[in-house]
């Protein structure tokens, strides 16, 4: 079956893009409020001595500080009122998805379709708040003992980054839920995936420049082209990876019709977490040794001792953030698709797994299908994000090419590629419709 990119391909020419007005509209506005997105992260949070700043982060090269400020678009690096990114709303996502599973009235307004969702998103903006202050503050206080970075520490710089920093959260989530609704493609996705994008060129001339210097053997960089081109075609292949379970619906009878009988599929994908996993392990894992760099001088024996162990591109690392991306994906997927309430579904409107019980033994045999393929999708992260790894510590390659900043990319372009090929073929519908009047019309 051609994927969405591939219709799209296939179907697309400027007559039909010129047609599509809405269309046009919609990516219009999406471009122009990345833009701003963009625009925010060089905006500096007052307070900071942008010199010191750049020399003290010039210490604390591959630890966490890295991995936001990849994913907040190179705004940490900048200490700009978006520094915090759009991290904050995700993590109060993940947590209201966990406070379901264990609180029933959470569950019980999950059911309840469009009302709920939008309460629940309520409840998930309150959330995005109380993280975005809690870390700005704890961003200050940070601050306040790095150096000679705060040009003058206390309360009223205290207040003034919290407020600076949560607003620039709340201001990147709402531009995100307008991208949403009056744009093309997942906005909060989209923010973070032009975080990634706007921050190649400069990573790619880096390694020409390491290449024409001689720091960077010609046959690694092309080696490395080669890579990621195979990386990319590699997880375009998993990302569209599904197991189709085959669903029959009965035939039933109405006066002298005969309705039903027809089958459909319950598509389970490969990789159902997505890239929370990749996300999650590597902010675990390179804690410890941001913690150390902050604390170079008064660090406890047994820190420096893990420190040490687990440094970044080590063995044990490796085989820690493997194991830790395949535990996340299986702890994530068990968070957002629930066999029972699958299986319930199917139950209610009439449908069947062929030689399977409907209720709980379908249920059991959905759990039992979605364990194997997460397995699958577990190692599929797992070797994604492990070979960039690898060669960016050995070549001392940027680290924004690894390959969770690759699987953000590519999975967010499918996204908005398909979301653009839906809106094409409603746009042939409306005139095939519009057709078909006028010819009515006229008999």
């Amino acid at each position: 079956m051609p994927s969405a990119a591939e219709q799209l391909a296939a179907n697309f020419n400027f007559n039909s893009l010129a047609k599509a007005t809405e269309l046009r509209q919609r990516i219009l506005f999406t471009v122009v409020v990345l833009i701003v997105a963009r625009l925010g992260t060089y905006i500096p949070m007052p307070g900071i001595d942008p010199s010191e700043l750049a020399r003290q982060l010039a210490q604390q090269k591959g630890g966490l500080l890295d991995v936001f400020n990849v994913l907040a678009g190179g705004a940490v690096q900048r200490m700009a009122i978006f520094a915090l990114g759009i991290m904050p709303y995700i993590s109060a996502s993940i947590i209201m998805q966990l406070m379901t599973t264990v609180f029933p009235e959470l569950e019980a307004l999950k059911k309840e379709g469009e009302a709920g969702r939008k309460i629940m998103n309520q409840y998930t903006r309150y959330g995005t708040v109380g993280l975005a202050a809690l870390q700005a503050y704890g961003i200050a206080i940070g601050l306040e003992h790095w150096g000679n970075v705060v040009i003058d520490p206390g309360w009223f710089f205290r207040i003034s980054t919290v407020i600076t920093l949560t607003g620039g959260t709340i201001l990147l989530m709402w531009l995100g839920e307008q991208i949403t609704a009056r744009g093309v493609g997942n906005g909060i996705s989209l923010i973070i995936f032009i975080g990634i994008v706007a921050r190649f060129p400069s990573y790619i001339a880096q390694g020409f420049e390491a290449g024409r210097t001689g720091e960077l053997p010609p046959l690694v960089m092309i080696g490395a082209l080669i890579g990621i081109v195979a990386l990319i075609t590699f997880i375009v292949f998993m990302e569209r990876a599904q197991r189709r379970l085959l669903v029959q619906y009965p035939k039933r009878q109405v006066g002298q019709r005969m309705f039903g009988g027809e089958s459909s599929h319950l598509p389970l994908k490969i990789n159902v977490s997505g890239v929370i996993p990749p996300i999650f392990a590597s902010s675990i894992l390179l804690m410890p040794s941001t913690v150390a760099q902050f604390n170079s001088q008064s660090i406890p024996d047994w820190l420096a001792t893990i420190v040490a162990y687990i440094s970044h591109g080590s063995v044990l690392y490796l085989v820690l953030y493997a194991a830790m991306i395949i535990f996340f994906a299986f702890f994530y997927t068990s968070i957002i698709f629930n066999p029972e309430e699958t299986a319930d579904n199917l139950k209610k409107y009439g449908g069947f797994i062929p030689g399977i019980r409907p209720g709980k033994k379908t249920a059991e045999y959905i759990d039992y299908v979605l364990t194997r393929i997460t397995v699958v999708g577990g190692i599929y992260l797992a070797v994604v994000c492990l070979i960039p790894e690898y060669i960016i510590y050995k070549y001392s390659l940027p680290f924004a090419l690894g390959g969770t900043s690759i699987l953000i990319v590519v999975s967010v372009m499918m996204d908005t590629v398909a979301q653009i090929q839906s809106h094409l073929i409603a746009q042939q519908y409306e005139g095939l419709i519009k057709r078909a009047r006028l010819r009515g019309a006229r008999r």
